[in-house]
């Protein structure tokens, strides 16, 4: 569950400078936009996810997807051969992709010293166990999930990272930095709502706040289904919050875009090219 954002991101938010966007599909002239929202999706249980991915193609809206191998109402997990053709469809469509670890692992707390950080994963074979992972174990799940979109889509993933639940410390954030990752909050306005008990935050309350609330520059996050919603929200929220959104004048662009992560993006790119280099 994604209860509050990241204090750690909202912080940086308020020094970010408010870059342009392009009108997001690979295959149009590029238009310049002074408002721009980030769209995010985690996986979930992929009901919607269908349903979402037509609404993103028919408004010309791309987003940065965070992918954990999460159970599904339908085939395998989120990051199975069920839904590789899926995964594979939004990259065509211009889409990016990050890592939300593979098996959905929540941070709990930090341990003394060096002995790292106790977490829960709430997907895969340790699903619902409270284990001890070093910093080297929890990159290597961040670098599983990263590995397996990419062998799906044949497309990098970017150096991005979010945390279950969106739940961090200091410790983890320079863990995962240091194994290349850098981590994405949400703008607490960009808190979509759509994993709230839906009888109390009705689609329609949720939609008018996002309305209401939501400025440039701000990182929005909603799942590809939610288990515990009764009342789902993307098919009665999703597509008129982006119709609302463009109204107002705001433009939809992927963290690619973003001006704090575009630097974090870049300088791993060329680390990555200077070490082609070297082989």
């Amino acid at each position: 569950m994604h209860r509050a954002s990241n204090p750690y991101l909202v912080a940086q938010f308020a020094i970010l400078s408010i870059a342009s966007c392009a009108l997001p599909v690979r295959a149009t002239v590029q238009k310049a936009c002074d408002k721009p929202v980030y769209l995010t999706v985690d996986t979930g249980h992929m009901g919607v996810a269908e349903l979402m991915a037509e609404v993103l193609k028919r408004q010309q809206v791309q987003a940065t997807f965070f992918a954990a191998n999460e159970p599904t109402q339908v085939g395998d997990g989120t990051l199975g051969s069920h839904w590789a053709a899926w995964w594979k469809a939004r990259v065509i469509e211009g889409h990016a992709f990050a890592s939300h670890t593979f098996d959905h692992v929540y941070w709990r707390a930090d341990l003394e010293g060096a002995a790292g950080f106790r977490v829960r994963p709430s997907a895969g074979p340790d699903q619902g166990k409270t284990l001890t992972y070093s910093a080297s174990q929890y990159c290597a799940e961040l670098n599983k999930a990263s590995t397996r979109l990419r062998d799906i889509t044949g497309q990098a993933t970017l150096p991005l990272f979010r945390a279950p639940g969106g739940k961090t410390s200091a410790k983890l954030l320079a863990a995962a930095q240091a194994c290349g990752y850098a981590h994405v909050g949400w703008a607490p306005a960009g808190f979509l709502g759509d994993e709230l008990p839906s009888d109390k935050f009705s689609n329609t309350t949720l939609l008018a706040k996002a309305l209401r609330d939501i400025r440039a520059g701000d990182i929005l996050m909603a799942h590809l289904g939610i288990w515990s919603r009764q009342d789902p929200w993307a098919p009665a929220v999703l597509e008129p919050l982006i119709v609302g959104l463009k109204a107002r004048g705001f433009c939809f662009a992927t963290l690619r875009e973003h001006p704090h992560y575009q630097r974090w993006i870049d300088g791993r790119s060329a680390m990555a090219a200077s070490a082609d280099k070297l082989k």
